[in-house]
């Protein structure tokens, strides 16, 4: 089933990221060992002394203070090496008690849906996209609750070495942290002439006649673009009068995915995560496959099969779900083998293993966002009818494309048994329809909540649209093909090598 849409329409500590040093990246050379050059970044009382985040006290009576941490990690690019060894001070926030240390701390999280949409945008429109991030965005927010917190570590004033902080800003760790960081820095853009988005709220908009400004934030690190780049200059120069920025220039890397920003359009890939995992498991060198699925085999209990690792079979499924990110044509072989994560048999390890397999031949393809294509809402839906051997319930798949610009995909196990083919359709319809409505007799038993795909229909916000299996590229998402018909889907799903 296609869907288709018009719409066009005080302290001795440092600052907690970047603690008392910084690795010099010019000392970094390729095929030697890295060494990194330490040195003092700012002087001993910079950042906390200039945020005002705490102050050190006596702790009350009847209060208990929140343990300290320092945790380290190094930056890396896209190109997996290191540009900066970073320290941040954390609360161990595991120990705050809700309703005394903290109330509400829900804070809206940008999806990586968002992402797509914003560079599916970016390629269209045809504007460069930039990418800033706030140095120790947190210690901008401030904190409502009477929150203590022991001194650091390694940094216990020896004259007062009973006291502890109060805590006034949202310092890292903290339940009500990202919640505070977002109202303080989502206040300050709409105060500037910004608007949030009216489903999106991690996105923020400028229009002005044709030109148009979008902002999207992931906690502290924000990417942008525009239709005029003087805007992009102004935005830059407007977050770093405000807060302590770190430009990075045009977006390469950002939540994990590579981004290749041409003039003919955008590529969106995981290459390096590829690299990555595959020596993890130790497929660095074995044969290929040519499909990441073997074709009518399906997953089963295998109840008298040998038990494998848990660990190791829980670990490769989380790696691979994270790729599922980027690469669609993995989905379906990834989302069985995920429903045996407590029962795993070596079947189900080996049906894992080919996915391996079948990543160490394909590595380079990549999401291929074109400059010159429409702007039009597509959705493609299928679904099979009590496929799951075990507990008969359907499995929905559905993807959503922008012009020729795959923004989002679903395979999914239904949350009902259907009782009917045409109950099973319906569902991932509605389903396919609410990730971006005919009744009659025999369909009175779905559920209400699946019926607003016709209102939306009847409406005129959608039409819905039969079409040909071979002209369902979501099939890639439904079942298992020999070679030559799942290399097809993959180029006619978007998916290129560059």
């Amino acid at each position: 089933m296609l869907v288709h849409s018009d719409i066009k329409d005080n302290t001795s500590i440092q600052s907690i990221t970047q603690f008392p040093w910084r690795i010099q990246t010019s000392a970094v050379r390729q095929g030697e060992q890295r060494r990194a050059c330490l040195t003092h970044t700012q002087d001993s009382e910079s950042q906390f002394k200039i945020q005002k985040v705490w102050i050190l006290v006596d702790l009350p009576f009847g209060k208990r203070a929140i343990g300290t941490k320092w945790v380290y990690k190094n930056k890396k690019d896209e190109r997996g090496v290191v540009v900066r060894n970073k320290a941040r001070l954390v609360a161990q926030g595991y120990r705050q008690e809700e309703g005394i240390d903290y109330d509400e701390v829900f804070t809206p999280v940008a999806r990586i849906e968002s992402i797509r949409i914003f560079l599916a945008f970016a390629s269209y429109m045809g504007f460069i996209v930039y990418q800033m991030d706030v140095k120790s965005a947190f210690l901008y927010g401030t904190i409502d609750e009477e929150v203590y917190v022991s001194q650091p570590p390694g940094f216990v004033d020896p004259k007062f070495h009973k006291k502890v902080y109060k805590v006034v800003k949202a310092l890292y760790g903290l339940y009500q942290a990202p919640r505070a960081w977002y109202a303080t820095l989502s206040t300050f853009l709409l105060k500037s002439g910004y608007r949030s988005g009216t489903i999106d709220k991690t996105l923020f908009i400028k229009k002005d006649k044709n030109d148009i400004m979008l902002v999207q934030v992931y906690v502290d690190d924000i990417i942008f673009g525009s239709t005029k780049k003087s805007w992009c200059d102004d935005f830059e120069a407007l977050m770093k009068s405000r807060f302590q920025m770190s430009s990075m220039g045009e977006l390469t890397f950002f939540l994990g995915l590579q981004v290749k920003q041409k003039e003919d359009g955008i590529s969106i890939s995981q290459d390096k995560y590829v690299a990555e995992i595959l020596k993890k498991f130790d497929f660095a060198s074995v044969k290929i496959a040519s499909t990441s699925i073997e074709t009518q085999k399906p997953l089963t209990k295998d109840e008298e099969a040998v038990d494998v690792d848990v660990h190791l079979y829980r670990s490769m499924i989380g790696s691979l779900m994270y790729l599922t990110a980027s690469r669609p044509d993995i989905m379906f072989a990834v989302c069985p083998c995920s429903r045996f994560q407590v029962t795993q048999k070596t079947s189900h390890l080996h049906a894992v293993k080919r996915i391996f397999r079948y990543l160490k031949g394909k590595t380079k393809p990549r999401l291929w966002y074109p400059r010159v294509s429409s702007f039009d809402l597509e959705a493609y839906s299928d679904s099979d009818y009590a496929g799951a051997n075990l507990d008969r319930k359907s499995t929905t798949r559905g993807c959503q494309f922008l012009g020729r610009r795959l923004i989002s995909w679903q395979c999914k196990k239904q949350t009902i048994v259907a009782t009917s083919t045409t109950e099973a359709e319906y569902v991932i319809a509605a389903n396919c329809c609410g990730q971006n409505l005919v009744f009659h007799s025999k369909t009175k038993h779905i559920e209400i909540r699946h019926h607003f795909i016709r209102d939306a229909y009847e409406k005129k916000l959608i039409q819905v649209l039969k079409i040909h299996t071979d002209d369902n590229v979501v099939d890639l998402l439904t079942k298992s093909f020999d070679v030559s018909m799942f290399n097809f889907l993959i180029v006619n799903i978007g998916m290129l090598n560059l």
